[in-house]
């Protein structure tokens, strides 16, 4: 996972020096907030979880009442699935994605330094998914012959469109922002011989704060 989060922080980096000849412009934005993340899948049924949100973020002057936001964010998604234990109880097993984001995001401002909405493509790295310590990895997923550890093993590299609206002052801003994984976020599960065609998408829908130095 380290790996992936220097790949993620060179991106941005490379990103960032797009628009080198513009730094009188540029505002470097701190972000912290909280997700909901909510896999769709046929397959199985899953819970919507809480996650969090940190990461920087560049906005600067592209074209008229235009913006260029890029950014790079990490974040903690969750989610659960319900389960059958050995004692054949129902239980919740949750499940955690440790991830980062980077994106490129188009920003129309509708009011100067005030309010402005924004869409543009999201690119997400990321491990497979983990399963919380405290519940049993050989569950059976509802309505399936699957254990909960049969599913960890996703596609690493998820492309999300996204579209958000960011309001507040010019130094002090909130921001609301949902992604939808077009890709297939369970495909890995289909090399896995577990005779299921799974297929997957992700939507998540974030909160942030960000503070503009």
């Amino acid at each position: 996972m380290k790996k992936i989060f220097l790949t993620a922080a060179l991106l941005v980096a490379v990103a960032a020096s797009a628009q080198y000849g513009y730094r009188d412009s540029n505002r470097i934005g701190i972000t912290v907030g909280i997700n909901q993340f909510d896999l769709s899948t046929s397959n199985f049924s899953t819970k919507p979880g809480t996650g969090w949100n940190a990461g920087l973020s560049i906005r600067g002057n592209f074209y008229n009442d235009f913006d260029m936001v890029y950014a790079m964010q990490f974040s903690e998604n969750n989610f659960s699935v319900p389960t059958i234990n050995a004692a054949l109880q129902k239980e919740d097993v949750k499940y955690k994605l440790p991830s980062a984001q980077i994106s490129l995001m188009l920003s129309y401002k509708i009011i100067e330094n005030h309010l402005s909405v924004e869409i543009g493509p999201m690119i997400q790295v990321n491990d497979k998914f983990k399963i919380d310590e405290d519940t049993n990895k050989t569950n059976t997923i509802v309505g399936t012959s699957l254990e909960a550890q049969d599913i960890t093993k996703i596609s690493k590299f998820n492309f999300y469109p996204a579209v958000g609206i960011t309001a507040g002052v010019r130094h002090f801003r909130a921001n609301i922002q949902y992604q939808y994984g077009v890709t297939n976020i369970l495909g890995n599960l289909n090399d896995d011989g577990l005779g299921v065609n799974f297929k997957g998408h992700a939507g998540i829908l974030s909160g942030n704060l960000i503070i503009y130095l």
